[in-house]
């Protein structure tokens, strides 16, 4: 197994793992109601909420991405740093969500964006 497709599990991992900050430690939380205590969070917990539905929204497009450079033939050094690059910079990410420092997160969000189209387009350079 590459060290991309070990990449997506550690991607798999991300939201819980995020959400899990959110979760510990908080006071009077519902686990027969996760949505509704979720909506009713402020602060770090509710951005720490925000960054997990992210997770699973950048989720799909870094797997086919990994997927696609993989049956494209991409050169395998380029598609596992750019998988590596990708999940350093959502745990960056994360860690820049829970501050709260928006214009800073945007910019790393944006450099996950271009590892994914990186990624879909890595099998050009084979």
């Amino acid at each position: 197994m590459t060290l991309a497709f070990w990449m997506i599990l550690v991607a798999v991992l991300l939201p819980y793992v995020t959400v899990g900050f959110a979760k510990g430690g908080a006071s009077q939380y519902e686990n027969g109601a996760p949505r509704q205590w979720a909506d009713r969070q402020d602060g770090w917990r509710k951005r720490a909420i925000a960054a997990h539905q992210n997770h699973f929204e950048a989720f799909a497009p870094f797997a086919a991405g990994v997927i696609i450079a993989t049956i494209g033939h991409a050169p395998p050094s380029l598609v596992n740093g750019l998988a590596v690059a990708f999940i350093v910079l959502r745990v960056i990410y994360t860690a820049i969500y829970l501050k709260g420092l928006a214009t800073l997160r945007s910019v790393v969000w944006s450099l996950g964006l271009l590892c994914v189209i990186g990624l879909f387009c890595a099998p050009l350079l084979r």
